[in-house]
């Protein structure tokens, strides 16, 4: 008779707990991602301000030794009576831009976020004139726009035929015109997005309920478009500020000065007078008006949380 073996008792095995992952490697990881563009940043966008606010406060022609001004530069062109009238077309060509771009831009983008093909050819087609250069545009708009062999004498059409860019009301629309008409693409392409955030059961809610399409936009598309249109104007608003080639060589800032906004003046001043420290002093006007706007239109759409995001 073979004695059994007596039974082998194991001892229980006790879960691992899971350690949990500690939040310091991540957050540091992140920052090894956050530091090459941090460091694009600082190179070529906080570098080059102060250096344009420490030449603000100095005498340079561009070529020769630079010498400190102290604020005499500040002290000329604040009390040059041209420093408020480039203000005041600045202003005028934003708002005005703005004024026609929003809307066009919005309705745009709310077509051609639909589903159908025939729309995303549209939408490759609208998106033509952000390709081209500006420079090229206002060739092109300046050829068409002569009053002498442009499109008007050359489709004996009246209307056209007269001094676009000599009238001073004229060319201001002139200019207006074609920034819309180049930068609206760019605009109704955010807006596509936006509207293809909104849920599509709150418009078929909104057609139970007997509201058309009419009803729907107002109640429905622009209400949840509230983000998306605030980061279009500042957008639109911010770079109306650096409007430069296309004037330049649309209308040189003419016909006298009725096209000469901030960043032409600074550009006649610095590089056509070889006076750096004034046209900083304009770079640096430019830089503040913009942060100012920026601000102020970020206070006008209230703070952005993770739960107020679109279409939630």
């Amino acid at each position: 008779m073979t004695a059994t073996a007596p039974p082998t008792t194991r001892s229980p095995v006790l879960p691992t707990r899971e350690r949990p992952t500690s939040g310091v490697g991540r957050s540091g990881r992140v920052t090894w991602m956050v530091l090459p563009a941090l460091a694009m940043f600082v190179l070529f966008g906080v570098i080059p301000l102060i250096g344009v606010l420490v030449l603000s406060f100095t005498q340079w022609d561009g070529l020769g030794p630079i010498h400190p001004a102290g604020i005499g530069n500040w002290r000329t062109v604040l009390s040059d009576p041209q420093l408020p009238h480039s203000i005041l077309v600045t202003f005028e060509i934003m708002i005005l831009s703005w004024a026609v771009q929003t809307p066009i831009s919005l309705l745009l983008g709310t077509f051609l976020a639909g589903r159908q093909r025939y729309r995303a050819f549209l939408a490759v087609l609208y998106f033509i004139p952000l390709l081209l250069s500006s420079a090229a545009i206002a060739i092109t708009y300046k050829a068409l726009l002569d009053p002498n062999f442009g499109l008007g004498p050359g489709l004996h059409i009246g209307f056209l035929t007269q001094d676009w860019l000599g009238n001073s009301t004229l060319a201001v629309g002139v200019v207006i015109f074609i920034v819309s008409w180049q930068f609206i693409p760019f605009h109704s392409l955010i807006y596509q997005g936006g509207v293809r955030q909104i849920p599509t059961t709150m418009y078929e809610a909104a057609s139970i309920d007997g509201a058309g399409r009419i009803r729907q936009f107002f109640s429905i598309t622009v209400p949840q478009l509230k983000y998306t249109i605030i980061t279009s104007s500042t957008l639109m608003v911010v770079g109306s500020l650096t409007f430069f080639d296309l004037i330049f060589v649309l209308t040189a800032g003419g016909p006298g000065d009725a096209t000469r906004v901030l960043a032409l003046d600074m550009y006649k001043r610095g590089f056509m007078s070889n006076q750096m420290g004034p046209a900083s002093v304009i770079a640096t006007i430019i830089v503040l008006i913009g942060l100012a706007l920026a601000l102020l239109l970020r206070r006008l759409g209230g703070s952005t949380t993770a739960s107020q995001q679109e279409g939630a």
